[in-house]
């Protein structure tokens, strides 16, 4: 199974990000009025098929002396199809970098299947895609998504207060496997 470990914001922090994800899918219609909206992370790495008691073992030691911290966002990034995904930007530098690269790389040095050439990775928040809509959105209606967003121009600071592995699964309940938190 494929794990997920994903940088989770601030309180205040996520509802900014939020009313901007809520405001970008009701204007598409991805998702229902009733559905919960994917929850909102950075991702920082994805393990494939780990120990999860070695895998809790070495992110407990890695992520001990870190602490909250901000990151910048640096305007939106879009990735075409077959991902039809609008998403903020982050800067590829700072901590929550640093944290990346020294979580890939300490876990690739572990034995755990980690991404290959983290250097090509774009960080980055998703804020609307195809994966767990209701449904696809249209080219038309993505590329003029994109350029929606692009206008906004974000650039915002927002903290990141923990960090948590995931199952791939859209159910709150279910889908964290452990939490870490920041102090």
């Amino acid at each position: 199974m494929i794990y997920y470990l994903v940088g989770l914001f601030d309180k205040i922090s996520y509802e900014y990000i939020e009313s901007v994800q809520k405001s970008l899918c009701n204007k598409y219609n991805l998702y229902r009025a009733d559905t919960n909206l994917p929850k909102l992370h950075i991702t920082l790495e994805i393990i494939t098929n780990p120990s999860i008691f070695d895998l809790d073992v070495s992110l407990t030691n890695i992520l001990k002396d870190y602490t909250k911290f901000d990151v910048k966002l640096n305007g939106v990034i879009c990735f075409d199809s077959p991902f039809k995904s609008v998403n903020l930007n982050i800067d590829n530098k700072g901590i929550i970098y640093e944290l990346s690269k020294n979580i890939n790389s300490t876990l690739n040095k572990q034995g755990f299947a980690v991404r290959e050439h983290i250097e090509n990775w774009n960080l980055h928040i998703s804020l609307a895609n195809t994966t767990f809509a209701d449904r696809e959105w249209s080219n038309n209606e993505y590329l003029s998504a994109c350029n929606l967003a692009k206008d906004e121009n974000f650039q915002r600071t927002i903290t990141i207060s923990a960090v948590e592995l995931w199952k791939p699964i859209n159910n709150n309940d279910e889908m964290v496997v452990k939490k870490y938190e920041f102090t």
